[in-house]
């Protein structure tokens, strides 16, 4: 899978610098990548890497300070409202946070009905609309019935996390971000959701690139694997090169600071 599928989203020398003069951070350093159709990437990288900034230059949520983003092959251009909500009905995203992922004053009929609407859905019959909410649902195995005139915030951490699972189920996207979508619910819940993220992936040929720390996630679950460091790409390749053949210090330093059960731990580089 890891050089199949036409290019979806690329980028040449893709740069975001915070503040001017001496303050100035530059949180992205001209990095360069090529995303493929139904391809799992994975960028990981440590807090403070530049993975999240880079992956809200992915969304079109902040600007770029230099370089350029194709999409489908094609230079993106975001100029207007509307080019942006044209972008985002072919890439949406799972956020880290459910809780602040949610209008708070908004309930899961809305939340769900707005999907429907983006996909130009709106003349859709209302009983057809809520058999479609009830299939989303019932994909990540929530009832739409329970969740009926509720609010997100009267479900758990793990129900809001799949019902924007349900989300996607509805947009259908052609590329999904999903930044550490399995932080904040437990290891149960964790696989579950990975395994819906997968089937979704095989269902609608859809590219999914996680933004992680977990280099476990990374190995399992990838075609390609991308590392980051202070902004930069040290490494890139297949999860098996880039993993079980390391060629840079900072994915070597990585990998050894994961625990192994049948090792003693080295608590040195902590």
């Amino acid at each position: 899978m890891s050089e199949k599928g036409a290019p979806c989203l690329s980028g040449k020398g893709v740069t975001k610098v915070f503040g001017i003069g001496e303050k100035a951070t530059v949180a992205v350093d001209h990095v360069d990548f090529d995303f493929r159709e139904g391809q799992i990437i994975s960028i990981v990288g440590e807090s403070g890497s530049g993975k999240t900034t880079f992956s809200k230059m992915l969304l079109g949520l902040i600007s770029m300070t230099e370089g350029e983003i194709f999409f489908q092959g094609k230079p993106r251009n975001l100029k207007t409202n509307a080019q942006k909500k044209e972008y985002w009905k072919d890439i949406q995203a799972i956020f880290q946070d459910p809780f602040a992922s949610y209008n708070t004053f908004k309930k899961v009929d809305s939340v769900l009905l707005d999907c429907i609407n983006m996909r130009g859905g709106k003349s859709i019959p209302q009983q057809e609309k809520v058999k479609m909410m009830t299939e989303a649902c019932s994909f990540v195995n929530l009832k739409f019935a329970e969740l009926t005139n509720k609010y997100p915030f009267e479900l758990s951490g793990g129900q809001m996390q799949r019902l924007m699972i349900a989300r996607i189920f509805l947009l259908k996207p052609k590329i999904l971000l999903a930044d550490e979508p399995t932080s904040m619910v437990d290891a149960c819940s964790r696989a579950t959701i990975l395994d819906m993220l997968l089937k979704l992936r095989s269902e609608i040929n859809m590219t999914i690139i996680f933004i992680t720390h977990d280099i476990g996630l990374a190995y399992y679950v990838s075609d390609q694997v991308y590392i980051m460091e202070h902004g930069k790409f040290v490494e890139r390749g297949t999860a098996e090169d880039v993993i079980l053949h390391p060629q840079a210090e900072y994915t070597k330093r990585l990998i050894s600071d994961v625990p192994k059960i049948y090792e003693e731990w080295d608590l040195s580089t902590v």
